[in-house]
């Protein structure tokens, strides 16, 4: 069920969350909720729907942090270009990539929420991001990238199956990917090279540690 059917989703999102600053990129601020579980259920209250994804976009996951980072510090890979980010989830790194001097950036989640809160966080931020919520990993998409960006893709099989045939099809294109990652199981690192890592802060109600170890990779 879409967010078209919440009074004001906007609303929503800010009464649910608190603008802090991301501990790895401090120059930018998220809207970010304290816990998750009690924000899921009442995203599933709130549409009447049960079995709703966990709301991925009210968090800063290590592999976006990371990405971030990454981004900020080499803006190299994004200035000047169009760039895509993937599943992009609270906007983080597609914010990142427009700071970094990004020609345009677009970020596409299929969740309706996260869609609003990219573009709460980008306002929040000071910067324009175009939102759309095309499943990429569905099938081929016409708009073009010079980059392409994605954060925390790999925690499903049947899904980091999908997104890495996905970003090889870019790399074939002559996109430059980037991609964000703790290490989960599903990434296939012996077709990656790791490009950077960090010791990134998260919550242990998300993660298994308080510091998570996180590399940013590109396709080999």
């Amino acid at each position: 069920m879409s967010t078209s059917t919440i009074t004001d989703p906007i609303a929503f999102i800010h009464a649910n969350t608190r603008l802090r600053e991301v501990p790895l990129v401090p120059e930018m601020m998220l809207h970010v909720a304290d816990e998750a579980l009690p924000l899921w259920s009442k995203t599933e209250e709130e549409l009447g729907e049960a079995g709703l994804p966990p709301p991925f976009w009210a968090f800063a996951w290590a592999g976006g942090q990371a990405l971030a980072r990454y981004v900020l510090d080499h803006p190299q890979d994004v200035a000047g270009k169009e760039v895509i980010d993937l599943a992009s989830g609270s906007g983080l790194v597609a914010i990142a990539a427009m700071k970094a001097g990004a020609r345009s950036v677009t970020a596409f989640d299929i969740d309706g929420f996260a869609r609003e809160a990219i573009l709460v966080n980008a306002a929040a931020n000071g910067v324009a991001i175009e939102v759309c919520g095309d499943d990429l990993l569905a099938g081929p998409h016409p708009l073009p990238a010079q980059a392409v960006l994605a954060g925390d893709i790999f925690y499903q099989q049947d899904i980091a199956g999908l997104a890495f045939t996905f970003l090889q099809n870019r790399v074939a294109q002559g996109a430059r990917v980037l991609i964000g990652d703790p290490g989960r199981y599903y990434l296939p690192k012996d077709r990656l090279v790791q490009l950077a890592s960090y010791g990134v802060p998260v919550t242990r109600e998300l993660e298994d540690s308080e510091i998570k170890h996180t590399g940013v990779w590109t396709l080999k």
